[in-house]
């Protein structure tokens, strides 16, 4: 210890600062261990450009044919992805790393009077030890000036807000709406992990900006499945000097400093494209199958008020199904009545529909096909066979042990699925679905009983069924906090298309007191007074848990349970309660979406209230980034090991002249 404080008093007294030393130690070990060599130095330091021909932002440039010199051997990492040429390229670019330097040969003819950018992003690093060149952009121009604006922004989902990597933006200087369909952009660049991207080599000028998952690689919107993104605000490229703090770390965990630096900020930098892809509603036969022996189903790319008309070839449709649509109309399920069409192995038919032709026109189809049964019949009776003699068996070992047992077989009874828990609150919906659709509900023999001071009541209930479907039904009754109830049904309640009743069922529920629960009341604005407004309660998992209409711009959630939430407000253009997309060609944008920029924390028997502006905090900030999937890039970082590394070499000589170190 005295030993290690002389030694400090002899730095302070020369006034020197520990590095100098550990580096001139440094030299000194270096200078005594030549026979032993132990690597030397690392390469910590990143490539640098040291040439390039034609010269980096040269004019009047006739060469298709671009070469980069560096100081080291360097590697290209994803070029495809990575790099970005600008104006977009139709013929895809060579580019390729050789040595110390990348070679670029363009394809496309090159366009006259125009600043062409070649943009690396971070896919330049050091062949050996990988360290990051950062961001590098080369550009030239074929006429007489270089262009040196950039617009940048951020790309989202429209439905979600979840920033979209890898998406092209592309700005066009034609600003009619046709552009996007007939021209490739004008010039181009890709988002990055955080739905981020910048264009540069921008000449002054007015534009539109869009998004396009390009599936063929033409840069023109002429596929509907393609997600797009659009919007009809004029940009016009500019910008302004300014400062930005850039930190200087003394290692990993240390600022050394922080230095104001000057730079030229180019606007608009806050451009936010909001991303769809248009309903398809091309109409074709997608598939029919047969999973089931008593019900067949058809399958359609989009839905059609007309379902299609069946003719059957080997057996009489008339009366012969109950029809069970889907919501959209895409799904149509044909349960069969007749048992002798369930146990048919092949249904052959003609089926007449309505199918948009090559023109986009709904016309008239027909087509015969065959619905095979998965099972066939033979397999299904001789797994009925097995059933059956594991019952017999069963029932022979219960009577010879003198237990209770069956001589008859019986049939299995028609088993609704009950949408009952044994503890919920007065907002649960019970709900009912029947396995097939049914000939009778007797709706009377459906009991709902409530106890109070000890005595059971009969209470008020409503069975009915749910709206467009055909084996859903709901228990409406009118809960109340902190009430036992018992749901019992009576038997033969319910039968089906086969003649199979229901047995008898009581299920006991018990209603949640309020104390248990926490509620939230979020007073919106931002929003126009006429617009339709779903606010969600979101998981950490950006899933539903509630949601509810907003009224008089307020959101009211009631019997939440304790935990952490997010919320997401939905413009309900339309007011069908469900989220739709845009379509370009109808100039549509998507309904618009919003979340609150935190998170929420409800606790048991609290009353949270928040007011929220959907519009105080640009949309790209929006979504917390504890719910957002798309997690930004890493950044690549200098590796910095020599620091380190003078560090343990200077100990160490420290320790040969006999410095005691502390721990």
């Amino acid at each position: 210890m005295i030993e290690r404080n002389i030694f400090r008093k002899k730095m302070k007294g020369k006034g020197l600062f520990l590095p100098f030393y550990l580096f001139t130690f440094l030299f000194l070990v270096a200078c005594a261990r030549m026979g032993q060599p132990d690597g030397g130095w690392y390469d910590d330091d990143p490539p640098k450009v040291i040439g390039s021909m034609p010269a980096d932002q040269s004019a009047n440039v006739k060469s298709k044919k671009i070469t980069i010199f560096f100081d080291e051997y360097i590697k290209l990492e994803d070029a495809t992805n990575k790099v970005i040429v600008s104006p977009p390229q139709l013929e895809m670019p060579e580019i390729k790393s050789a040595g110390k330097k990348i070679i670029v040969e363009l394809k496309d003819t090159l366009k006259e009077n125009t600043t062409y950018t070649i943009d690396f992003s971070d896919a330049i690093s050091d062949n050996n030890e990988g360290n990051p060149m950062g961001n590098y952009t080369y550009s030239f121009s074929t006429g007489e000036q270089i262009d040196t604006f950039e617009v940048s922004g951020y790309v989202l989902d429209a439905s979600n807000l979840e920033p979209i990597k890898g998406i092209m933006v592309g700005l066009y200087d034609d600003l009619a709406d046709s552009a996007f369909k007939t021209k490739p952009m004008l010039r181009v660049s890709r988002t990055d992990g955080s739905g981020h991207f910048v264009v540069k080599g921008v000449a002054p000028g007015k534009y539109r900006a869009f998004a396009l998952k390009d599936a063929d690689g033409d840069f023109v919107f002429n596929q509907k499945s393609e997600m797009l993104a659009f919007n009809h605000d004029t940009l016009v490229p500019s910008w302004k000097p300014d400062t930005r703090v850039d930190t200087v770390w003394r290692d990993s965990l240390h600022i050394d400093a922080l230095l104001q630096v000057p730079y030229t900020h180019f606007l608009p930098d806050d451009v936010t494209l909001l991303a769809f892809t248009t309903t398809q509603t091309d109409r074709y036969l997608l598939k029919t199958e047969r999973k089931e022996a008593n019900i067949f189903s058809m399958y359609f790319s989009y839905g059609h008020p007309e379902l299609p008309v069946i003719k059957g070839l080997n057996f009489d449709a008339d009366s012969a199904f109950v029809i069970e649509t889907g919501e959209k109309q895409d799904t149509i399920h044909y349960w069969l009545r007749d048992t002798m069409l369930v146990n048919q192995d092949t249904l052959r038919m003609e089926i007449s529909y309505m199918m948009t032709d090559t023109l986009g026109v709904l016309v008239n189809q027909t087509d015969t096909v065959d619905v095979l049964a998965k099972t066939p019949y033979e397999k299904r009776m001789k797994e009925k066979a097995k059933e059956l003699e594991k019952w017999q068996k069963d029932q022979e070992k219960k009577k010879k042990r003198g237990e209770k047992y069956d001589s008859i077989y019986k049939e299995r009874p028609l088993e609704p699925k009950i949408n009952l828990p044994q503890t919920m609150t007065p907002e649960n919906k019970v709900t009912v679905e029947m396995p097939t659709p049914l000939v009778r509900c007797d709706t009377s023999m459906v009991h709902l009983y409530s106890m109070i001071d000890s005595v059971w009541y009969e209470s008020t209930c409503v069975f009915e069924p749910v709206e467009h479907k055909i084996r859903e039904y709901r228990i409406l009754a009118d809960w109340k906090p902190g009430i036992e109830y018992s749901l019992e049904i009576d038997s033969a309640a319910f039968e089906d298309i086969y003649g199979k009743v229901s047995d008898p069922y009581k299920q006991g529920v018990k209603i949640d007191t309020e104390e248990k629960y926490s509620s939230l009341k979020v007073t919106l604005s931002g929003i126009a007074d006429t617009a339709q407004v779903i606010v969600q309660m979101l998981n950490a998992s950006d899933a539903v848990v509630k949601e509810t209409r907003v009224e008089k711009h307020v959101a009211t959630f009631k019997y939440v349970k304790p935990d952490k939430y997010y919320l997401r407000a939905l413009v309900d253009l339309n007011g069908n309660g469900i989220w739709d997309t845009g379509d370009y060609d109808q100039d549509l944008q998507a309904e618009a979406v919003y979340y609150y920029p935190r998170e929420i924390e409800c606790k048991e028997k609290w009353d949270v209230t928040q007011n929220w502006n959907v519009l105080s905090t640009p949309r790209f900030k929006q979504k917390p980034a504890k719910i957002t999937k798309q997690k930004p890039d890493a950044a690549k970082k200098l590796k910095n090991r020599n620091l380190q590394r003078a560090r343990d070499l200077g100990i160490e000589y420290m320790k040969t002249q006999g410095v005691k170190l502390e721990k």
